[in-house]
Formats: C-alpha cells, structure tokens, sequence
C-alpha cells in the first residue's frame, strides 16, 4: 500500500514488484518576510518662515450712486462695467428747474444788494445828523437797524444763490472716484427722489491699487505683524487658477483686537491692480512671510504621529531597524512639515506602512522621494 502523510517525504524503490517505502525527514519552516515599508530621507533645506492664508479681494473705495436732488434722468454717460476716471459724468437729471432756481436767486441778491447799499448810505448820513444834533436818537437808531437788517438779508441771498448753483451741480452726477461702474439700475426717463427713499442708480469701486482681506492666526501676528516694521514683511498673492503666487505687495492694516472665538486677527494686504484683472470678491491665497533664511529639516506631514502630548516619528538606522525619534513640528512649507528640533542630516525616516511596524522591527526597505512616497499595495503588505 502506498502510504502519503502531510509534511513528509516518501521515497519509493521496487525489488521483485513490490513497493518499499522510506519515510524522510520532515521540512525546515520557512521564516516570516521582513514588513515592507516606505522610507526617504530628510529634506535639508534654507527657507523663509511664511504661512498662507485664504482670503478675499475687496475694493479699496466702494461708493454707492444714489441722486442728491430729484428730478427726471435725461442722459446716462457710460457702459455697463465700464472704467470711469474720478470727475467723468454718471447720469444728468434735469437741470431746467435749477437753472431757474440759479436765476431766481440771482434776483433776490442783486434786490438785497441795492437794498444794503442804500440801507449803509442812510446809517452813514444819520451818523453825521446825530454829531450835529440834526437827527433824533429814534431815527438815527431805526436807520442803524435798516443797515444791519439789509446786510443780513444780503447773506441771506447769497446763501440761496450758492445753494441753488449747488443743486444745479448735482444734477450732473459725476464719478467720485475713479474704478469701474457697475450696471445702471435706472435708466432715461426715470424720475427719481432724495433722502431716505432715494434710488440706487449705480456702484462704483476703486480698481488699483486693492485690497486682499484675510484672517491671520496669533503665532503669525506675533512673529510678524506685532512689529513697527511692518512694510518689511514680504506678501504674495495668488488666485484660485494660479498654482504660484504672481503677485507681490505689502502690509496695509492690521485690525485693533484678537478674534476670541477664532484666535485669529483681520489684515489687509495691498496689491496693485494695473491690469484690472482682481475684482472684488475673488478667492486669494495670501502668502505672509518675513525674517531671516535658515536651514530647516523637512519631512511629510503624515509620516508625524502623536504619543499624548508628544509628536514622533519612525526611522529606519543602517541595519535597516526601525527606530523612534521624538521631533518638534515647525509650521508647513511646500507641502512639507518643518522639524525644528529631533532630525540630523541623512535620517531615513518611514513615510509609508507605519501601521505595520513597530520600534526595533527589521523592515525592507523601499527608498522613495521625501513628499512622493506611492502606497503600498495589499500584495505587498502581506
């Protein structure tokens, strides 16, 4: 009979027909593969602090068009989006009634004019009665208050003339500052009012320079905004189809107090625009940085791990044993973690498969670029 047992080796000779079986020994175990894990080394490299922020672009002089005297619009001066210079005409309401209300107030201070005049040469002459004791106290005193009655009434004139050309220049609505118009949401033939039922009749803002607005955190304020010097802080600005930053500005404004509820503070940034391209409203990645070039050590920000209040990572020594490093983070910079203090040049560290090894664990190594590590697949996790 032919006999077959697991794990054993049978081997099989035939004198004279008959089977004759020899049992061997049994098979070594086969040991267990070493985990396979991702390693790079450190990046060693001199940068410049900076963090980046989102943000938005907002206008420096935003200005509401609304009529300062009623009437009916008889002309509109521009395009719908159009760029107007500071001064260029708007809308033209029309000027006929204040252009007789010019005239009108023209009259009564040429009247009140003639009526000082003689109301003046009357006081002077009973000045001189009065010396002479020609002239009652009574009347020299009622010719003294004609006097001074007509050179009110005089002011009084003059007022309405100015107020009156004042009206006549506000039926020419010209643009207080120059930028770009939005459309006009009225149009010829309209009539509008003032006060508090007065009509949009269109927006205007400012074009360059611009303002980018964002919200920097506490660390960021301290480091570089708390500083008299604040012109020196260098400020790029890019724009959501940009994967750089295309342009570069300063420091504006800082706000007067701390968000408590989000730690951070507002800023403005300025920008100029002398192409027209930023409008209000865009979505923009400010870039704030400042202070000195200095070396740094950098390492992808997954290959951190926290230990409670601690942050460590994994490297790999030359016997190709894994290691653990206590490390202190420093903010991110081109997609990469700042390690201020716990790394030395040449350290492998483990970037991928951490899950699947522990400290002093021998691994196999794959050596990939610091910030490419591709994942493992689940072949070779086995």
């Amino acid at each position: 009979m032919l006999m077959i047992a697991l794990g054993i080796s049978l081997s099989y000779k035939k004198p004279h027909g008959d089977y004759l079986v020899t049992r061997a020994s049994a098979a070594a175990p086969v040991a267990a593969p070493h985990p396979q894990v991702d390693v790079a080394s450190v990046v060693v490299k001199t940068i410049t602090d900076y963090q980046v922020y989102a943000g938005r672009i907002e206008a420096i002089d935003t200005v509401e068009i609304r009529p300062l005297v009623p009437g009916t619009i008889v002309a509109v001066h521009f395009k719908d989006g159009s760029l107007v210079k500071k001064g260029d005409s708007l809308f033209t309401i029309d000027p006929r009634p204040y252009i007789a209300e010019v005239d009108r107030a023209e009259g009564q201070l040429a009247a009140a004019q003639a009526r000082n005049g003689y109301a003046s040469t009357d006081a002077e002459r009973a000045e001189r009665l009065l010396k002479d004791n020609a002239i009652a106290k009574r009347d020299y005193d009622q010719a003294q208050n004609a006097a001074r009655s007509a050179s009110a009434d005089l002011k009084t004139a003059r007022a309405s003339l100015e107020a009156a050309k004042i009206n006549l220049a506000y039926t020419n609505i010209v643009a207080p500052v120059s930028g770009r118009v939005s459309r006009a949401e009225l149009t010829l033939g309209n009539i509008v009012s003032t006060g508090a039922s007065a009509p949009l009749l269109t927006t205007l803002v400012s074009v360059s320079p611009i303002y980018a607005s964002f919200d920097a955190d506490e660390h960021t304020y301290l480091q570089f905004l708390s500083k008299d010097s604040k012109e020196k802080v260098s400020v790029s600005l890019g724009l959501a189809n940009e994967k750089g930053y295309s342009r570069e500005g300063r420091i504006d404004s800082v706000d007067n107090r701390l968000d408590n509820g989000s730690g951070t503070i507002r800023v403005r940034a300025r920008f100029d625009n002398t192409d027209a391209v930023l409008v209000p409203g865009l979505y923009a990645r400010v870039k704030v940085g400042g202070g000195a070039p200095h070396q740094a050590f950098l390492i992808e920000d997954a290959a951190v791990e926290t230990d409670q209040d601690k942050k460590f990572v994994l490297i790999v020594d030359s016997s190709n044993r894994v290691q653990y490093r206590n490390v202190s983070i420093g903010d991110m910079y081109d997609g990469l973690r700042v390690i201020s203090d716990g790394l030395k040049e040449g350290d492998r560290i483990v970037v991928n498969g951490l899950q699947r090894v522990k400290p002093s664990d021998v691994v196999e190594v794959h050596t990939v670029a610091m910030g490419a590590s591709p994942a493992l697949s689940e072949n070779t996790a086995q």
